[in-house]
């Protein structure tokens, strides 16, 4: 690309991204949100529309310029990780082998080299800088030219956290930036089809929750990105599943919804598969009583689904509001520090969830209008919220107070 080029896409590429998606995305969202609703996909994708919408990113660029809180915060936590270097380096590998609770070299190189183009992306979104443009393409093609497939007992697992974070870079990066040329979109489009999608979309209807509902957020963004209206639909049919059969409400019944396709029916074997919980609240989730770490990471990819279907037109978050603001406020309630009862945990929970809350406060908050004291207590305690090395990133700066149509 000539130098003429390269400056013209730094001045242009934001403005491109937001023209492209913000006066029209409400409005194409209101013209099939009927046959969004009904089929459970869009009649047309909006782009960018992976967790983060056009409208969003121009919210944060203006609250960044004016140096408004929390975002100013946010956005120089983002700028001074390692993920936003300019001279960061991707260590791509030809297979990607994980094994349980063992972070090879490989594994941990690609999830934190997807969060970095998440990472770079952004940065380009809200300054303009053709170098971050430059540096989360280079990352993504780095990985397209050289990945194969994933191996071991966490393939799944590792193409979800991995895959989360490419779709949404790529998202930002091909709606606005021209510099992205169309083999390397191609090629990257080609990497995502063969070497994550068939493991973020495989059966694993008896493993913890927190599996199902990460894969889902990485193939729903998967489907916007490639504009696969099957897999978008797939993804939002496990959503509809796998969500009540992990946040208990008690107008499930006594006990909770047992996993869905799954072995798992009878009450000794739900016990087991809730880590020993035979008591149940709203709220609850099928590994409270593991550790909040599991909670959050769930409670994230559940926010990553919806908000994705609804800047897609789709409305996953009015189906389980009340599931969703229960599961929030009651793990957050505890997080803060309140003791934990008799009857939950055995009087013990593991305080460990991590920046997971905002998109789901964002939504139920920001454009509900419901109360959620203790979550908003609990968020902006952890603000600004920065990343969990694994597929979150950054969503104080991007959702904090950002309820924006797409």
């Amino acid at each position: 690309m000539s130098v003429k080029k390269i400056v013209l896409a730094a001045l242009l590429g934001p403005l491109l991204l937001l023209a492209a998606c913000a006066p029209g995305g409400a409005g194409r969202r209101s013209q099939h949100g009927a046959d969004a609703a009904k089929y459970g996909g869009p009649a047309r994708f909006v782009h960018p529309g992976v967790v983060v919408g056009g409208a969003q990113l121009a919210t944060v660029r203006r609250k960044v310029a004016a140096g408004q809180e929390p975002w100013k915060s946010a956005f120089e936590a983002m700028r001074r990780s390692r993920y936003a270097a300019p001279g960061y380096t991707p260590h791509p590998a030809a297979v990607v082998a994980c094994a349980s609770n063992h972070g090879a070299p490989a594994c941990v190189a690609e999830r934190e080299d997807a969060i970095a183009a998440y990472t770079q992306a952004l940065l380009w979104s809200v300054t303009g800088e053709a170098r971050h443009a430059r540096k989360s393409v280079q990352i993504m093609d780095a990985w397209a030219k050289v990945v194969k497939r994933h191996t071991k007992n966490d393939a799944d697992l590792q193409t979800a956290w991995a895959g989360s974070s490419w779709a949404r870079a790529a998202e930002i990066m091909h709606a606005g930036y021209p510099g992205w040329d169309a083999a390397s979109v191609m090629r990257f489009k080609w990497m995502l089809r063969k070497a994550y999608l068939p493991a973020v979309t495989a059966n694993v209807a008896d493993y913890n929750g927190n599996w199902e509902l990460t894969m889902t957020d990485a193939a729903i963004g998967m489907a916007v990105f490639l504009e696969d209206r099957t897999v978008f639909e797939q993804s939002v049919r496990r959503y509809r599943a796998r969500v009540p059969a992990y946040f208990y409400l008690s107008s499930d019944g006594k006990l909770p919804k047992p996993p869905p396709g799954g072995t798992i029916t009878k009450r000794a074997a739900l016990s087991t598969y809730w880590f020993g919980q035979r008591a149940f609240a709203d709220g609850l989730g099928q590994e409270t009583c593991r550790n909040f770490m599991h909670i959050g990471y769930s409670l994230a990819s559940t926010a990553h689904i919806a908000e994705t279907a609804w800047h897609q037109g789709v409305d996953l978050y009015t189906e389980e509001a009340e599931r969703l603001r229960s599961a929030l406020e009651f793990h957050a309630r505890y997080q803060l520090g309140a003791a934990a009862p008799s009857w939950l945990c055995g009087g013990k929970v593991v305080r460990t969830m991590g920046p997971d809350v905002e998109v789901l406060l964002n939504h139920l908050q920001g454009r509900m209008h419901l109360r959620l004291p203790q979550t908003l207590r609990l968020a902006e305690k952890q603000r600004p919220a920065g990343t969990d090395d694994l597929f979150v990133a950054w969503e104080t700066l991007t959702h904090a107070g950002n309820p924006s149509a797409a």
